[in-house]
């Protein structure tokens, strides 16, 4: 027998064990990843607050990036992809993520488990015109609800409840555990905050913003929705010169100088009126819609919630 033709039989016989160690070693690659349970949100404050229900159970995506708006965002084709491959996916809702929304449903369809956060916390309306509120949304849902800290923990509850129901192979004890946790944080938050608008005076209580984004706040914690600079619940729509002209009348009427601007969007509009009102009018940044990368003021929903109210307070009290 040649050197040539016992080499030939080592092959043949080595090829098959060779074969089937590539395919166990691929398969058990496949299967840490494949079998991982996966959550996927849109927003990332809901992302934040689904994160901590979580925990390690399964691996959270949050599609909407830091100090993005969540009314204008889109999503890639991977991203699109990840929703149809989720276990569940938790989305606001009411409007707010317009060009996601049809991605959410999508997956719907396909099967996925969904979540509605807005719709499942008891949702306001938008108030008439003469109520501060949007004329061309009256009506209509205000999807914003995450401004009331109370909502919140309504929505955190439900989050739980649909990992448990819909997320295979997660650890319902962890989970309960991760939203007794958050619950008791959110309800030191909603006591932190009465505590700090204490300070302002009834009087005072008076909110101008970029757009109509503070009504659930508002209602909570007994402040008066003014106007807004861009009249309507979303920052898609412009203002046109005669809502500035009423708002900055109903800004001179009320005696309000403080202009309250979220930090993801450009505040040309609000300094637009310091020009009308002259220069007393302050434009103060809050983080309303958007949490921002770690570190950078408000990397979570609860360090969003304290920065804004620590701004509101001291903005309406001249701090």
């Amino acid at each position: 027998m040649t050197t040539r033709t016992r080499g030939s039989r080592r092959l043949r016989t080595l090829l098959p064990v060779l074969l089937t160690l590539a395919l166990t070693g691929a398969g058990t690659g496949c299967t840490s990843s494949d079998d991982r349970p996966r959550v996927v949100v849109t927003t990332n404050i809901l992302g934040d607050v689904t994160q901590e229900i979580v925990g390690d159970e399964a691996d959270v995506t949050v599609l909407m990036k830091p100090n993005a708006d969540p009314h204008s965002f889109g999503l890639s084709a991977v991203q699109a992809a990840e929703l149809e491959r989720a276990d569940l996916v938790v989305f606001n809702g009411l409007g707010l993520e317009e060009n996601v929304l049809r991605h959410v449903e999508a997956a719907r369809e396909a099967g996925v488990a969904t979540f509605e956060a807005g719709k499942a916390a008891d949702p306001l309306t938008f108030q008439a015109h003469d109520d501060g509120g949007p004329e061309e949304d009256a009506g209509q849902p205000d999807p914003h609800f995450w401004t009331d800290p109370d909502r919140v923990r309504k929505a955190a509850r439900l989050i739980a409840d649909q990992v448990v129901q819909h997320v295979d192979g997660v650890d319902e004890k962890a989970v309960r555990d991760n939203a007794d946790r958050y619950d008791d944080q959110l309800a030191d938050l909603t006591a932190w905050m009465d505590k700090s608008f204490d300070r302002i005076p009834e009087q005072r209580r008076a909110l101008v913003t970029n757009h109509h984004v503070f009504g659930y706040l508002a209602e909570r914690f007994g402040f008066r929705v003014i106007g807004a600079v861009i009249p309507s619940g979303t920052t898609l729509a412009s203002p046109s010169s005669s809502d500035l002209r009423s708002l900055t009348q109903a800004m001179s009427e009320a005696g309000v100088q403080t202009v309250f601007a979220d930090s993801s969007q450009p505040k040309r509009l609000a300094e637009v009126l310091r020009t009308e009102l002259g220069g007393g009018v302050r434009v103060i940044e809050l983080y309303s819609e958007s949490l921002t990368e770690k570190g950078k003021g408000a990397g979570t929903y609860l360090q969003m919630m304290r920065a804004n109210t620590t701004a509101m307070t001291d903005g309406l009290t001249g701090a």
